[in-house]
């Protein structure tokens, strides 16, 4: 029972001591002669504690943060979208960039439309991504399709790269009879099991140790070529969950990428008011974890460092914290009105010379692969297929109000079918009151 108490590394540090003690003293050695073995031949004056490694000094000496040197932005294209040092250019091929710019474009434009819808009240609720689509697009592309994905609930561009339907997208935002999630949750909570992408739940940092768990379980796996990505922005680095999970991940050596988006802004409080250290990446030390830090708005550094930090926890099966600085250009919901903590002089730069789709079309542009009218003509073919698309997802009835009993068991137990039984008396007696003509029966 003591056993268990110890973490295993413990228990088996300690184990070879004992044994060592053991064999030296079945020689005849007491407890002082062991000692002084011990250290012969070493410095007598060397730390010998089992918490850290470090030298003795005979000056107390206080560690400043601000004389830590902070971790570097990795940047590959600067705003005119000029690739500084062409070792870095990752040569992706012209139908990947394009891929890439109309994965961006296609997000941007079905977040601007619904974000409209629902302001005019058909849903419920909405968050956007402007901004940050680079992040989302980069580095979904650095992946392979069997990586397992964990969001936070701004990562819708991981899904458009993954090949989620703008139907699956809408019909997931109104609720109706065919999402996948069957009405039960808020919009942009998405999950595609096809897509290994985990749904999303609305709590701060939840996905953060399921994701260390998950990769802590695959690594076990005899032969694995996954790793697990959870996303999460700098707000959420601020709850429990969050220390908990690197602390699990890098003990335990699991193979998980710790994709943290730092726009700025959290919910509604500016980084330099939600924590005084050198970002998240600037904690990955004092885990015992890798790091790197890229440009957020330039989806060539996303992609370049997503693929050195996948390669790095697939061969080494340890853990690493990629921090994407970027900036929310739009509020942080619909419940957000982002003109109260920031200013629109602001605002303006990074929607336009700061802007990752205006970097990557000026990337484009240079290679002659961007032509002016194609973008107009896709964004127009978007906004027909988005407006359409909410056309017949708003008249799609919802889904059975009995699936709300379904799916937490495998077999519904007894106390749930006394439940479901209750409530279908409840609701025949007092139909009046529920509207089950927009229900599926």
């Amino acid at each position: 029972m003591f056993q268990r108490c110890i973490p295993r590394t413990t228990r088996i540090l300690m184990q070879s001591r004992i044994l060592q003690h053991s064999t030296k003293h079945q020689r005849g050695l007491t407890t002082t002669q062991l000692d002084k073995n011990d250290v012969k031949g070493a410095d007598a004056r060397a730390p010998r504690f089992p918490g850290a490694t470090a030298p003795f000094t005979s000056n107390p000496q206080v560690t400043f943060a601000e004389n830590v040197a902070p971790i570097p932005i990795y940047r590959v294209m600067d705003r005119d979208g000029i690739i500084e040092d062409k070792t870095q250019e990752p040569n992706l091929g012209q139908e990947t960039v394009k891929k890439m710019f109309r994965d961006m474009v296609l997000l941007n434009t079905m977040d601007k439309i619904l974000y409209e819808s629902q302001r005019q009240g058909r849903i419920s609720f909405y968050m956007t991504n402007f901004g940050e689509e680079a992040s989302h697009i980069g580095s979904a592309a650095a992946l392979t399709p069997d990586d397992l994905v964990y969001g936070q609930y701004r990562e819708a561009g991981v899904l458009v790269w993954r090949g989620f339907t703008i139907s699956e997208f809408i019909d997931q935002c109104y609720g109706n009879v065919d999402d996948e999630g069957k009405g039960r949750q808020m919009p942009v909570h998405y999950g595609s099991k096809k897509l290994n992408f985990v749904t999303i739940s609305s709590p701060l940092a939840t996905q953060i140790p399921q994701a260390a768990g998950a990769a802590y379980a695959l690594k076990l796996k005899e032969g694995n070529n996954r790793c697990v990505i959870v996303y999460f922005g700098e707000g959420a680095a601020s709850e429990g969950d969050c220390h908990a999970a690197l602390n699990f991940a890098a003990t335990l050596d699991a193979p998980v990428i710790f994709f943290c988006r730092n726009n700025g802004f959290a919910i509604s409080t500016p980084s330099s008011e939600q924590y005084r250290g050198d970002g998240i990446a600037g904690r990955a030390a004092g885990y015992g974890m890798a790091s790197i830090r890229v440009d957020g708005t330039d989806i060539m550094a996303v992609y370049n460092g997503t693929k050195v930090a996948r390669d790095y926890v697939m061969s080494t099966n340890k853990p690493i914290i990629l921090e994407a600085m970027s900036y929310r250009i739009g509020h942080h919901s619909t419940s957000d009105d982002s003109s109260a903590y920031r200013a629109p002089e602001e605002l303006e730069v990074w929607n336009t010379v700061e802007h990752p789709i205006n970097k990557l079309k000026n990337y484009m542009r240079s290679k002659r692969w961007w032509n002016e009218e194609d973008e107009n003509a896709f964004v127009k073919s978007i906004r027909k297929q988005v407006l359409s698309q909410i056309s017949l997802s708003e008249k799609k009835p919802k889904p059975d109000w009995r699936e709300m009993f379904n799916d937490v068991y495998y077999d519904l137990p007894v106390h749930l079918r006394e439940q479901l039984k209750q409530m279908e008396e409840h609701v025949e007696k007092h139909k009046e009151h529920y509207p089950l003509k927009g229900f599926k029966h």
